[in-house]
């Protein structure tokens, strides 16, 4: 199955009645970048945490955060710096009436009690094993979460790609409406300079000459080993766990058949169609950035 390197996964816990939410965010990169974007792992599990994420992400940019929401009764429990707050509600009065606006106590009070300091801080978390037990199952449910996220969103990315070389498949085809025409133009376009120069050249050696030069311009093995490279495309998306680098590869094998085929279509046509798989390729090139 293909997975997208971005993602987005959640997960809640209580430990203590205390809520402890965990987001796991991701987005393409070129290997496992980690960052543990929050104080509430203990230093000491930090490693361990790394090692998981990696080996179960894969790759691309994964940020974890950590958010703890107290339950109310241990906040209110928290000491109060009364002189601070009676302190902050003059200056906050003061400036009040200078205003000319008029506010209730009970209006400031919340605001207050927010401001810096007022309410002493609360006691650093320390995790016994049970505790942390019961946040690390948080953080695989949330790595759950993320896997599915980037399973959906995969799937999408499959669907568009495999259109996309789809479409160059069949430009491929549009081209060789073409290739007969093309061969005729070339050849006439050769007799028409020699005729006038006025040249007589003999006809047997004119005929290899012309065959010479005309299988410069062939494009069949251009053809054949796009063709190729698409079914490898299909194959390596669908067989591999993680294809996105692989894919990445053959889209620039692909890149070379495509830019050869342009250089030796001598026909507008041709050349048109060739502009259009260089603009679909592009879009798989992008696309598969974002492939684990």
């Amino acid at each position: 199955m293909v997975h997208s390197m971005t993602g987005y996964g959640k997960a809640e816990c209580l430990i203590g009645g205390d809520k402890y939410i965990v987001e796991l965010r991701s987005v393409n990169g070129k290997n496992a970048d980690i960052s543990l974007k929050s104080s509430l792992i203990p230093r000491e599990r930090e490693p361990e945490v790394r090692r998981y994420l990696a080996a179960e992400l894969g790759r691309g940019s994964i940020d974890l955060f950590i958010t703890l929401r107290r339950d109310a009764s241990s906040e209110a429990a928290r000491p109060v710096n009364g002189e601070l707050l009676q302190s902050y509600y003059a200056g906050v009065h003061k400036a009040l009436d200078a205003m000319g606006v008029t506010l209730s106590d009970d209006a400031l009070l919340p605001g207050l009690l927010k401001l810096p300091d007022v309410l002493a801080k609360p006691e650093e978390t320390e995790f016994s094993e049970a505790d942390w037990k019961i946040l690390e199952n948080c953080i695989h449910e949330a790595v759950a979460a993320l896997k599915a996220f980037r399973a959906r969103e995969g799937e999408s990315l499959r669907a568009d790609v495999l259109g996309q070389v789809d479409k160059i498949e069949s430009y491929v085809t549009e081209v060789e409406k073409y290739e007969r025409e093309r061969i005729d133009a070339v050849r006439e376009r050769i007799l028409a300079k020699l005729a006038e120069l006025g040249a007589r050249p003999d006809a047997e050696r004119l005929e290899q000459e012309m065959i010479f030069y005309i299988e410069k311009l062939d494009i069949n093995e251009e053809k054949v080993r796009l063709r190729q490279h698409c079914n490898y495309f299909r194959e390596t998306l669908d067989a591999e766990p993680m294809p996105g680098r692989k894919i990445g590869f053959i889209a620039q094998e692909m890149g070379r058949e495509i830019n050869t085929m342009g250089s030796k279509a001598n026909h507008a046509e041709i050349q048109r169609w060739v502009v259009k798989m260089k603009d679909e390729l592009e879009k798989i090139k992008e696309q598969s950035l974002n492939i684990l």
